[in-house]
């Protein structure tokens, strides 16, 4: 590496043409020497009239990208998030060689691996076995590479019962599967990844992640472009957002993702509606939802050993109905955390009157695994049983490990798995010679709170 860098991007810019341009008929020397005469008189009209030329009615041109500039370290694994359209995967081409910047340019310092669109250079007609070899070559793995690695690729994709099948055959899940193993064991010094897991089943993608994580900790450089907000705070530590084509911020990940959740980009950790457009019926209107912190401040990034309350403004626009009302957690792959109904004792099976009202749900800290938390409020009439409103991810918010206090990863640095991550109570016991001494009893310090 040089001068301790791995990429260097300075003022990146990729600007396209969009809209048709009209093909040019064949002109005689006759229209040709007309057309010159004509075109400084038509011009000259134009600027007086103030109208565009010409030239520009036919096309014009965006940019993708707009003054990229940063720098990666070797051996650092940067994340790269945004919306739709925000220019994330034309970096990467960039980065790449696929395509040349408009303007400025990109210094890559080793070897690259790129895994832009997971199975190009798929061949249906040839076989699995023969599209690893032929993948492998395209991704810039040497034949002996290949073989050394085969059964190893092959074991990893989990489709060695198809092998000596044709890819035509196998349905997309497989090809997915087969074609990241190929990518997978690539030994770049330099991974650039696109958003590849988008496709197959959530025990492949988090099997995927896994050795994404493997090949970081090995001292390989990663840029990782993905929408699982998890995945990106799981694997870096640093991330950088992008917004219609330009820089938003650069630092550390749970910052950034913090803000691409609180800006609109994604989704808020507070929502609320005009009367007009209140989700509901004649029954019950929702008016607001809420992720508020221990301070009562409303807050899209919560750290992991603190409570959090989940509030819920809304209007009864009918008297003498029972109601149920109900937060619904899920994580990034859909994953039910829990569900908690209204359990207010004062309201519980009592019909209420038509007006404004504000319930609130108080989540303990030290419960929540990190990663990004979707909340779903939904309401039911009990007399009888209708389900009148459901706002599925109505608002979310992003639980962060700081690695530091009582939570309860204590002093492990690595991924801790699952969709909770309770701060449970332990007990030891030594015994030396058969003599039993007494337990020594950790009581967790449970951080102060005002809910």
């Amino acid at each position: 590496m040089k001068n301790s860098i791995a990429i260097r991007a300075e003022n990146i810019g990729k600007r396209y043409q969009i809209g048709s341009t009209k093909r040019e008929p064949y002109r005689t020397a006759r229209d040709a020497i007309a057309q010159a005469v004509s075109t400084p008189v038509r011009r000259a009209v134009n600027l007086l009239k103030g109208n565009a030329s010409a030239a520009s009615d036919l096309h014009q041109t965006i940019w993708a990208l707009q003054n990229i500039s940063f720098e990666v370290a070797p051996g650092e694994v940067v994340g790269i998030i945004g919306r739709n359209g925000a220019g994330k995967s034309t970096l990467l081409k960039i980065l790449s060689r696929i395509t040349e910047p408009s303007t400025g340019f990109a210094d890559i310092y080793g070897r690259v691996g790129s895994l832009l669109e997971v199975g190009t250079g798929f061949h249906p007609e040839l076989t699995g076995r023969e599209n690893v070899y032929l993948n492998g070559a395209i991704l810039g793995m040497t034949r002996q590479e290949i073989v050394s690695k085969f059964d190893e690729i092959v074991d990893f994709s989990g489709v060695e019962e198809f092998v000596e099948t044709p890819v035509k055959h196998y349905s997309s899940g497989m090809r997915l599967r087969l074609a990241f193993a190929v990518a997978a064991h690539l030994e770049p010094e330099i991974l650039i990844i696109d958003e590849v897991l988008a496709v197959g089943d959530a025990a492949f993608q988090r099997k995927c992640l896994d050795k994404m994580q493997s090949v970081s900790e090995h001292g390989r450089t990663i840029l990782f472009v993905s929408h699982n907000m998890s995945a990106i705070t799981r694997l870096c530590e640093r991330t950088i957002l992008l917004d219609k084509g330009t820089i938003l911020e650069d630092g550390p990940s749970h910052l950034v993702v913090g803000t691409y959740i609180n800006s609109g980009l994604g989704t808020s950790a507070a929502r609320e509606w005009e009367p007009e457009e209140a989700p509901g019926d004649d029954a019950i209107r929702i008016r607001a939802v809420r992720v508020r912190t221990d301070d009562g401040s409303i807050s899209d990034a919560i750290d992991i050993r603190y409570p959090v309350a989940l509030e819920v403004e809304y209007d009864i626009c009918r008297p003498g109905k029972t109601w149920m009302l109900y937060f619904t957690l899920r994580n990034e792959e859909g994953q039910v955390i829990f569900c908690t109904i209204d359990t207010d004792a004062e309201w519980r099976g009592r019909p209420r009157e038509t007006g404004r009202y504000t319930s609130t749900a108080h989540v303990p800290g030290n419960l929540f695994a990190e990663g990004t938390i979707f909340v779903t409020i939904a309401a039911r009439t009990l007399d009888p049983t209708i389900l009148r409103v459901n706002v599925r991810e109505a608002v979310a918010f992003q639980v962060i490990d700081r690695m530091e206090g009582d939570s309860a990863r204590v002093d492990h640095a690595g991924n801790l798995g699952g969709i909770v991550r309770p701060l449970l109570q332990w007990s030891t016991e030594f015994s030396h010679n058969g003599h039993s001494k007494e337990s020594a009893i950790i009581t967790p310090r449970v951080p102060e709170t005002s809910l």
